[in-house]
């Protein structure tokens, strides 16, 4: 554990599940609803530290959590990134993407290239919180 890593310290959003090796939560993005982070609970920085098991358990998960989320959330597109550069924890992002979200084309740490569309977002909220019921379902109730 590395005191000084807010992934170490806290569970990094609102957790939906979680095992010994790894949680799944919500983050904390209002214009991404449903937006997801798997998280290795060990402080490692690197898919390299992990074993072959270990990664094949984890990009597991990873796919159960963008089946529901393609099922449920039904975006248009599902972006997965494990980029580490401002909080160096291993972490996965699975975020959904939709033509109506304020920064796609791009990433959604992008530049806005227009206003929330809030039709949008609440019918995006009403289905996450679906999408919490179906990954809880998936994996196992805390």
């Amino acid at each position: 554990m590395n005191t000084n890593c807010p992934l170490c310290t806290t569970d990094g959003g609102e957790l939906l599940w979680k095992n010994e090796e790894m949680r799944v939560i919500f983050a904390v993005e209002p214009d991404y609803p449903g937006f997801c982070r798997v998280i290795w609970n060990e402080h490692i920085t690197e898919m390299s530290q992990l074993t072959v098991d270990q990664r094949t358990r984890l990009h597991h998960i990873i796919m159960l959590v963008e089946k529901a989320m393609i099922e449920v959330m039904r975006p248009d597109k599902v972006n997965l990134a494990a980029l580490g550069n401002m909080v160096p924890h291993l972490h996965w992002h699975v975020i959904p993407r939709y033509q109506l979200d304020v920064c796609f084309p791009g990433s959604v740490w992008s530049e806005k290239l227009r206003p929330s569309n809030q039709e949008h977002l609440k019918t995006q909220q009403a289905n996450a919180v679906l999408l919490r019921k179906k990954i809880q379902e998936i994996l196992g109730v805390l």
